[in-house]
């Protein structure tokens, strides 16, 4: 898959995840935070285990490769799935579909310089332009400017680190394994179980309130779990942790849009501008470094 094919699918997973803000909302009016999510997300890998099993049996030669460090990885990125779905989820008792959106936005910057610190490589100097960009659209988006925070926003706020931490490993597990669909369909599972261990002692759960919410549990379960998570985690295997944080921060621009069509959210003229320039930091990082290539190129050649 090449770079800009990458990018473009996650473009579509952002859609599918600023989707998934609805169905979220929504269904906490029939069920927890915790138990929905981890109902969602052991929906999520009951959809990605059909192909995670063809995957894992493929010979030795051209099949995954996989070591206890790595079996750990995966735990771990289950984990940073519990704690920013399940912190996120907390949130949107307390905050709108935008608010949420928005603010989750914020790990694009925390993914250029945490990316930086760990060492796994260093961006083009236009991701920082799409990274600052990102921050400063949220900004405007949310209303932070005049004082507009929730007391939701706060777990949104926290959730911010752990899908961090996913960005930056989730590609590098999947191509050191060359299994993405067996490490999708396992991190899956093991935020689903944690979620849910977490739910029972703390959330009332019955099946009737599962089945009250069954409509957005498929949808967040097999659109933005089965095959969002999913083409997040093939996708990373093509393109640097920034590029896709800020790619796939385009889901607060399509938050944005939901949320005003199908939550009644009100935006003002200033968070339309924010909403313009998180868009364009997108397309800054997805064609920007391609720009400056062939312009280089041509240069040269004309030279």
């Amino acid at each position: 898959m090449k770079r800009s094919q990458a990018n473009l699918l996650m473009l579509l997973v952002a859609a599918v995840w600023a989707a998934t803000f609805v169905a979220q909302m929504r269904a906490m009016a029939h069920i927890g935070p915790m138990a929905f999510t981890g109902i969602r997300f052991l929906v999520g890998a009951a959809v990605v285990a059909p192909v995670a099993w063809l995957e894992w049996r493929q010979p030795p030669a051209v099949g995954p490769r996989t070591t206890r460090m790595d079996a750990l990885c995966i735990v771990g990125l289950g984990l940073a799935l519990a704690l920013g779905a399940g912190w996120q989820q907390i949130g949107l008792l307390d905050t709108s579909v935008t608010h949420a959106g928005v603010l989750t936005a914020l790990y694009v910057p925390m993914v250029a310089l945490l990316g930086c610190f760990l060492g796994t490589g260093r961006p083009h100097a236009l991701v920082w332009v799409g990274a600052l960009g990102a921050v400063l659209g949220a900004f405007l988006l949310s209303g932070a400017h005049v004082g507009e925070v929730r007391g939701g926003d706060w777990w949104v706020l926290a959730s911010v680190l752990p899908w961090t931490l996913h960005v930056l490993w989730v590609g590098a597990v999947a191509h050191r394994t060359r299994a993405p669909f067996t490490v999708a369909c396992a991190q899956f599972v093991v935020c689903g179980v944690l979620s849910l261990v977490w739910a029972i002692p703390t959330e009332p759960i019955s099946w009737a309130a599962v089945q009250a919410a069954a409509g957005p549990i498929l949808f967040a379960g097999v659109l933005s779990v089965g095959l969002g998570f999913t083409g997040q985690v093939v996708a990373q295997r093509h393109t640097h942790p920034a590029d896709a944080a800020v790619t796939l921060s385009s889901e607060t621009l399509f938050t944005a849009l939901l949320g005003q069509w199908l939550m009644g959210d009100r935006l003002s003229e200033v968070a339309w501008v924010g909403a313009g320039v998180l868009f364009a930091s997108t397309v800054i990082v997805q064609v920007g470094p391609l720009i400056v290539v062939r312009s280089r190129a041509w240069l040269r050649a004309a030279l």
